[in-house]
């Protein structure tokens, strides 16, 4: 049995009509597979809602260029299509949304992607919505780059294998995830999603500062504690600043909000700041 044999149901729609599975897409002389040129956004269906779509949506054609590709896909084009592709997986399936754009070609001299050639596909496939569980975090010894050394604006390919070295090393010591810093040394994100604290009744989260993606899921807890009266502060924020948090949570589209119970040895229980953003979050979704 291969890889491809065990994935989960997918549908994608691409050159002018859905496919059933994990359809192939590139080749070998594929520049976004050889230079890695391709860009991408992720979006979720759960419970009925799509929370955000436009967004997101939105976000892959900010992307695109950033990469020098040319963005295509017009967002009503977009959202038609997900709403059609939605129609396919029953009622109320747990999906993983992830429009794409990606070069075929590269330009004269080869390492540019020539933006004539880009290609595009909407991708679905069931991804159930992670239970709230426990999650420990430690400090990762690699470092987020910053915007004059890799396209961190754009939600890109190429920025992943940096994450995933980063929780390769904390998972050979037992964590399941852990938090980059940018390279001066204060804390950006966990390495697969915005991170957020409190501390005395106030709610932290690192500043977006151009060395990570600032979340659309991330921007909207921002949104909906403020205006539920919850003093939140985007603050330069230390790895002692999280040692010493009263609780402790991950935000992004994944999960959405989810709670980390531990630090290095230090036990943190749900506390009433991450709990208030995860059922405020599920409102605003159901809304």
């Amino acid at each position: 049995m291969t890889h491809s044999d065990t994935l989960s149901r997918t549908w994608t729609f691409y050159a002018g009509d859905w496919h059933e599975g994990n359809v192939a897409l590139m080749g070998p002389r594929t520049h976004a597979v050889w230079l890695g040129s391709a860009v991408f956004d992720g979006a979720r269906a759960f419970e009925g809602v799509t929370p955000d779509i436009e967004r997101h949506c939105a976000r892959v054609n900010d992307s695109a260029p950033k990469l020098g590709l040319k963005a295509s896909v017009p967002l009503d084009t977009w959202l038609g299509l997900v709403r059609d592709g939605l129609k396919r997986f029953g009622p109320k399936p747990e999906l993983y949304i992830r429009p794409m754009y990606w070069a075929e070609h590269g330009g004269p001299t080869s390492v540019p992607a020539d933006p004539e050639s880009t290609r595009w596909c909407l991708t679905m496939y069931d991804t159930p919505m992670p239970v709230p569980g426990d999650t420990a975090i430690t400090l990762s010894p690699y470092r987020r780059p910053s915007i004059d050394t890799m396209p961190v604006d754009a939600k890109a390919g190429c920025l992943y294998p940096n994450n995933a070295r980063a929780l390769v090393e904390a998972a050979g010591r037992g964590f399941g995830n852990c938090l980059l810093r940018d390279m001066l040394g204060n804390v950006a994100e966990l390495a697969t999603a915005n991170v957020f604290m409190a501390k005395n009744g106030v709610v932290y989260t690192p500043i977006a500062n151009g060395t990570f993606l600032n979340g659309i899921t991330r921007q909207r807890v921002i949104g909906l504690l403020r205006d539920a009266g919850v003093r939140v502060e985007e603050a330069v924020l230390t790895y002692q600043d999280f040692e010493q948090a009263d609780e402790i949570w991950s935000c992004g589209n994944y999960a959405k909000v989810a709670p980390i119970t531990r630090i290095d040895a230090r036990t943190l229980a749900p506390g009433p700041f991450y709990r208030k953003a995860r059922e405020l979050y599920w409102r605003f979704a159901h809304g």
